[in-house]
């Protein structure tokens, strides 16, 4: 059986199933549910001095596996989660990542009251880049535990804040955040869909978390929890190929139910002995060294397998050069002197069987 365990700064994860923060992780009992459905770890929503109070409504669906939200942080005070949610996790099979921010005075405040109260690993989160690397600063200073650095993909300069997030000797990173501000509007009112502009997760955030956890990783050797739009177990191997050492999840479980944690990690499995992986771990970072510098311009050589072949004819209909043809009998042809070899036609075949070589 494959192995699906995997270290994350120092602690053993018996998967690489992280819930990322977020409703399903408001408290204690959510976090054991978390834990009993088959997440390895859990990150606790940001938690504050003071609770938030959430504007109503505060979630909603965007289409598809995609999310809005103008949640705030945790609407638990931090003494509840020091005092009473996070001792009472003590003994359950799963580790505990205490989220907190937004400033380095309230992670100076926090970061050692959290790791006493039973914090496997902090996670600071700030929506300032330049507050990252001093809260990593603070943070490594009072606690013993990991502390995880949580990005955004809006921050046009990552790079160079990771760096100096490294420099202030943050443990490793989560990347990314929600991305926005977004907006989505209610066509039959007019109105905003949760009556402002709003915070972007799940499904199509996913290339921009792929980017950031790739751009982290090829840039320093340092642990990442790859987070943002990993909806079935094949994201789930793409983090990993990007250099994602553990997987967040939070969109996909909101929307689907707890569930999905065990039929993901079953469908992980099954991927993985039928490419005989034997462990995880071996795949991390492949794709990294396949990252391009510079473009190519050879003409694409393309495959194709009738047997696979269903007839839907999304190759031929997304051909803006009318350079393929798809005949009655699933006979491929395809008009070289019209094919700009953009690729699109292999992308969208739902069976693999067009594909590009």
């Amino acid at each position: 059986m494959p192995n699906l365990s995997v270290d994350l700064c120092g602690i053993r994860l018996r998967n690489p199933l992280v819930l990322a923060s977020g409703p399903l992780s408001w408290n204690a009992d959510a976090i054991r549910s978390a834990f009993d459905a088959g997440a390895a770890a859990v990150v606790t929503k940001t938690i504050r001095p003071e609770a938030t109070v959430n504007p109503t409504p505060h979630i909603a669906q965007a289409g598809g596996r995609t999310m809005l939200n103008t949640e705030g942080w945790s609407d638990l005070p931090a003494e509840q989660w020091i005092e009473d949610e996070l001792p009472s996790l003590g003994n359950w099979n799963g580790v505990v990542i205490a989220s907190t921010g937004h400033t380095p005075a309230e992670v100076e405040r926090l970061a050692r009251p959290l790791a006493e109260g039973g914090a496997d690993a902090l996670e600071i989160v700030s929506y300032d880049a330049r507050d990252a690397a001093p809260m990593a600063l603070v943070a490594k200073r009072i606690v013993s535990i990991p502390v995880l650095v949580k990005v955004s993909g809006n921050w046009p300069n990552l790079p160079d804040v990771v760096s100096a997030c490294v420099q202030a000797g943050a443990d490793g990173f989560t990347a990314i955040d929600s991305i926005g501000p977004t907006l989505a509007v209610d066509v039959e009112t007019g109105r905003p869909v949760l009556g402002s502009f709003a915070w972007l997760s799940g499904d199509a955030i996913r290339p921009i978390a792929l980017r950031a956890v790739a751009q982290i990783r090829l840039a320093h050797d340092i642990p990442v929890v790859g987070t943002g739009g990993v909806a079935r177990a094949e994201h789930v191997v793409e983090m990993v190929m990007a250099g994602a050492t553990t997987v967040g999840v939070h969109t996909a479980p909101l929307l689907q139910g707890l569930d999905w944690f065990q039929k993901t990690l079953q469908r992980l499995q099954r991927w993985m002995e039928e490419r005989d992986v034997g462990c995880l771990t071996d795949l991390r970072g492949s794709a990294l060294p396949f990252l391009r510098q510079e473009a190519t311009h050879e003409a694409l050589a393309f495959t194709f397998d009738r047997e696979a072949c269903t007839a839907c004819g999304r190759c031929v209909t997304v051909c803006a050069y009318e350079a393929r043809t798809l005949t009655a009998d699933r006979e491929m042809r395809l008009d070289r002197c019209l094919c700009r070899s953009c690729g699109l036609c292999a992308s969208v075949c739902p069976t693999g069987a067009l594909r590009t070589r």
